[in-house]
Order: C-alpha cells, then structure tokens, then sequence
C-alpha cells in the first residue's frame, strides 16, 4: 500500500486511491480501534465537510467505519476546517474529521484529522491507522448491534462557533467597515458572512452559491484578483478571500491591492507586540516568506523562527516555543490564542479590529514591511524523483545560488499536496528574479518533462 497519509492529511482525487469509498469505510474504523472505542456513548467523533461533491460518499463512509465500531459520530455539515477543529473541542469529541482538499480543485478531496485537544494528530498516530489499514487486522465482531454507535445530524453546532469567532475580537462593532467576502464556494459560503453582519460590517458576499463543482474555480484566496475588482467596483474598505476550507486567507485593501500572510503577519506581530500579547516575542514562518518580512520584525526587535514550508510544522514549532503567532505566506495564520490551527475567519476578523480601533486603512497598515521582489510558479510532473539526482536543475539552483549570494534566494521542492514541483526566487530586483525563475523553470522541464 502506497503511504496513506501526506503533509496534511489523506489527499487524492476522489474514488481513485486513497480517496476512496472502501478507504474512508476504513479510516474510519481505524481511527475507532485507535481510540479504543467500546461501543455507544464510549467514543465521539465530529466530522465536517467542504462542498465537493464526492463529500456525500466520504462522510457516509467514514461515519459507517465509526458507528461499526460503537464510536457517536455528530455530523455537522459544510463548516470551515477550523470550525471542525473548535468544535472537536467544543463539543468534548475525542477526534474530529474534516472532508476537505482545501484549495484544490472540486475533483480532488481528503481527510483531516484532529485529535482530542483541537491540533491535527501526529506522525505517530497517523502512522497507526495506516498500518492497522495495510494489515486489514480489525474486528467488528466485539461491537455487538446493541453497541453500535448512533450517527447524529448536528444543525446548530455552527452557533456555537459563530460565538466564539465573535468573541475572539470581544464582539467589536465594526459598523461603517464595507466589506467584501469572496468565500470561494466553499465551506465558509454559509457562515462567515453571518459572522460579519452580525458585528454590524456591510458585507458584499461573492462565491457563496457552492454547486458540487465550482469550488475555488477561479475565486477564492488563489484568485485574489477576483475579489480585488469587486472591492474597487463596490468602493469597499477591504476583500477578504477565503480558500475551500477557509483555513487561510487573502486580503486586498481598498485599492484592490492584494496583501498576502507575509503582511498580515506583519502587522498582527507588530499589534500584538504593542499591545504586550505577542507570546515570547516571537513570529514562527516558513522559508516561503519573503525576505522584507524578515527586515521588519529586526527592525521592531521580534524574534523569527522560520521552519520548512506546511502549516502544521509551523503549529509544532509554535507549541514547542510557546509562541502564539506563525502562519505562512500562502494565508495561513495561525493566532494560537484563539485557535489551533489557520483559521481565516478570525484572521479576517483580526484585521479588521487593528483597522477599526486604529482608524487606519488597510493600505496603511500594510506598508509594515517593504516586500523583496519574489515570485513562484508550479509545474506538474509526471513524477518525483530527488531534486539531487537531477542533473540540469542541481546545477541551475548551484548557479542561482552563486548569483545571487545574500541578495536573494532560491527554493525549489515538491508539493506536498499535488504533483507539483514549486520554483521560488526571490531577490533585490525584478529582472533577477525573472532572470532566475526562467533559467529554473527550463532546468525542470528538461529533467522532468
């Protein structure tokens, strides 16, 4: 069996292993002998989903696996990654389980999965469903049809963290903020603009009509120039793009300007620092940030610990440092005060209290950092071999490298959730950078195809 777990959970295109039917009947009574679950009442499980499609078969399947076993499922419907993640807690569940491919297209989906305490399970733990998955070694014959756990319908689970993203910004009144949400048919369609009325922004909502398909079809946070235009057609303060499973999150300021995590992150330190809140004066990011950001937090004497790109190895460093803030530049923040994992409605929510009680633009507040040109793009493979072993590309990353010396930087690695291979570089001019993406670009073509 090909290994069942990526760098955020199970990740394929739908009914093509592993996101399979079979599978997600089996996940689902792993994770139920994982939990030692004896049968009705001794074990419960929540379990969310974006808006694809293929969601309806995953959720039957997984909730079949868990009631086999004596494990109460709750399902709660389409509700944001993070939603999933409180609520696990919220509703003291002993795993939560979120259907969801995030940013990707409609015809791909996958498993999150998060313990107990609200963060996403460990190597370990994963490592465990996946081998009792390969050994086919569980049994169903100890839960005897009077044990068998009860699948539940939950419909005002969402009220619970409708409150709690409120209270994150102590219900601060945001009237006179026009806003813009781009929710990308996704699982935020229904509830974050809820949430903003509700505190009194005038919301303009875009992309809320999901249909199965059109999830993050040329909308959301990988489509930030859609929300732009409606921001300068709507004259609104701000746009606010979630992706699929509104984990992250992309801004543009009134202008229509996108602002990205780097600049976000940027300005929350620098909040939260003035306010004495930023846990061991300390920011946690990825290599993927840019260089600016890196000049700001020196210059306003933050400490930046930077780790290998993916959320979750951010969230690890966080709770190993105790810090309370890190997130990535793709839009992933995590505010580790009030959530354990990205969250891009509290992001949204965040950005728009610093705004209010600062009486400042978004424009203004993002010229926090002075941003080095970069720029990434991705090319799909055929397949993965050692960037090492590629003889055109390990020279052209040694020759970039060369080149730029401490002016810029190069990142070339794999996607850890599709077949892609990503190419970065970042430097003090525009034309290094083209200059360098392109001689990298050739390289990779070359060696992969």
């Amino acid at each position: 069996m090909e290994r069942l777990f990526g760098t955020d959970g199970i990740r394929g295109r739908s009914n093509c292993y592993p996101i399979t039917a079979e599978i997600a009947l089996q996940v689902g009574k792993a994770i139920g002998h994982v939990l030692g679950a004896t049968g009705h009442g001794s074990c419960k499980a929540v379990i969310g989903k974006d808006t694809r499609l293929s969601g309806y078969m995953l959720e039957t399947a997984l909730a079949s696996g868990l009631v086999s076993m004596g494990v109460d499922v709750f399902l709660v419907g389409p509700v944001p990654t993070p939603t999933v993640a409180h609520l696990t807690r919220s509703m003291a569940a002993d795993v939560g389980m979120m259907i969801t491919a995030s940013h990707n297209p409609f015809d791909d989906n996958g498993i999150k999965v998060f313990g107990s305490d609200g963060f996403k399970i460990s190597d370990e733990i994963e490592d465990e469903i996946t081998r009792h998955i390969e050994t086919g070694e569980i049994s169903t014959e100890h839960i005897r049809s009077d044990l068998l756990g009860k699948a539940h319908r939950i419909d005002d689970a969402r009220g619970r963290y409708i409150e709690f993203a409120k209270s994150t910004i102590k219900n601060q009144d945001l009237e006179g903020l026009k806003v813009v949400l781009d929710c990308a048919n996704g699982a935020s369609y229904f509830i974050a603009p809820l949430i903003f009325k509700e505190l009194g922004a005038e919301v303009t909502k875009a992309f809320v009509d999901p249909d199965g398909y059109n999830i993050n079809n040329c909308c959301g946070a990988l489509h930030p120039e859609t929300v732009a235009k409606k921001v300068r057609e709507q004259g609104a303060d701000i746009g606010i793009a979630f992706d699929g499973d509104a984990d992250r999150v992309i801004f543009c300021d009134e202008r229509g300007s996108v602002v990205d995590g780097d600049r976000v992150l940027a300005m929350c330190a620098l909040d939260l620092k003035e306010r004495g809140q930023l846990a061991q004066n300390r920011l946690v990011v990825t290599t993927m940030s840019n260089m600016g950001l890196h000049d700001a937090m020196k210059a306003a004497r933050i400490r930046v610990d930077t780790t290998d790109v993916g959320d979750r190895l951010v969230i690890d460093h966080m709770r190993k440092t105790g810090a309370s803030l890190g997130g990535e530049k793709s839009g992933h923040v995590i505010l580790m005060d009030h959530a354990t994992t990205g969250d891009g409605i509290i992001t949204g929510l965040q950005v728009l209290r610093i705004m209010k009680q600062r009486g400042k633009r978004l424009s203004d507040l993002a010229k926090c950092m002075h941003e080095h040109p970069q720029r990434m793009i991705s090319l799909r493979i055929r397949e993965r071999k050692p960037i090492d072993t590629l003889p055109n590309l390990s020279r052209t990353i040694a020759q970039c490298e060369a080149a730029l010396g401490r002016n810029g930087r190069q990142i070339v690695r794999y996607s850890g959730t599709e077949n892609k291979i990503r190419l970065l570089v970042e430097a003090r001019t525009t034309g290094m950078v083209d200059k360098w993406l392109r001689n990298l670009e050739r390289a990779a073509k070359k060696d992969l195809g």
